[in-house]
């Protein structure tokens, strides 16, 4: 789970580039903060409305009673009977935990036999993770080249080195070299600052479903929240699993 920290707004090195905040840019950060401002004020207003439960079903279902996620990134067959998203901030300590962790079991004993595939949704949940943005934007630029997954997993697993530099393209550069990425071009994406848009866009997806903090794994209507064991994940796909068998048309 994220942790609380006071919600300043961020300086210059919330930016990707290394530069001075181009013009251009300026607006969309300033959209950026506001929509992460109000998305924030959502969440708490629904929360102490009674509206979500905090580790059960959401009410986030349509009116068919199911809840349907976009966006993201994606790993698993495509028909796998049930579907593991998780909303997460990359600088988030405790997303961390459950990428280095309980992902790589997910990853093995759930998503390579095709019981279920995996969607990662990133945002910035909070100001103060002012690197975000970059890794965001780092992963991003790796998905072009087919590699995201091994970028997530390096930027997860070297969260301590690039989230407190106040220039963390080097080291983000460093892991598309070693993942065997066309640099040139990682690079072009990565200062071009392609695809950061997608980060409002996730965040809006995020309240629309009713999530408060990261990580939040979704299953089916049930929500995880914090960086819980691969065993509590497998109970809570276990019984989705049996629910949309008893539910399924004979």
């Amino acid at each position: 789970m994220t942790e609380k920290r006071s919600a300043d707004v961020p300086s210059d090195r919330n930016v990707v580039r290394d530069a001075k905040a181009r013009p251009s840019r300026r607006g969309f950060y300033i959209a950026l903060i506001v929509i992460l401002n109000l998305g924030l004020i959502a969440l708490a207003f629904a929360w102490r409305s009674g509206k979500l439960e905090s580790a059960g079903t959401t009410v986030a279902a349509d009116s068919t009673g199911t809840v349907t996620i976009t966006g993201g990134y994606v790993r698993g067959s495509p028909g796998a009977a049930i579907e593991i998203v998780e909303f997460g901030d990359f600088e988030c300590p405790g997303c961390r935990d459950f990428a280095t962790t309980t992902e790589p079991e997910i990853q093995a004993n759930l998503v390579a036999p095709g019981i279920a595939r995996f969607r990662f949704i990133d945002l910035q949940v909070t100001p103060t993770h002012r690197n975000a943005p970059a890794a965001s934007v780092a992963a991003a630029c790796a998905n072009d080249q087919g590699k995201f997954w091994e970028m997530h997993d390096r930027i997860f697993a070297g969260q301590a080195e690039w989230s407190t530099p106040a220039t963390p393209k080097p080291i983000l550069q460093g892991y598309a070299a070693a993942i065997g990425l066309d640099v040139k071009a990682w690079d072009e994406c990565y200062t071009a600052e392609r695809h950061i848009e997608q980060l409002t866009t996730n965040m809006q997806e995020a309240v629309r479903v009713g999530l408060r903090s990261t990580p939040s794994i979704m299953i089916g209507r049930r929500v995880l929240v914090g960086a819980h064991p691969y065993a509590t994940v497998k109970a809570v796909v276990d019984s989705a699993l049996a629910e949309a068998k008893a539910t399924k048309p004979k």
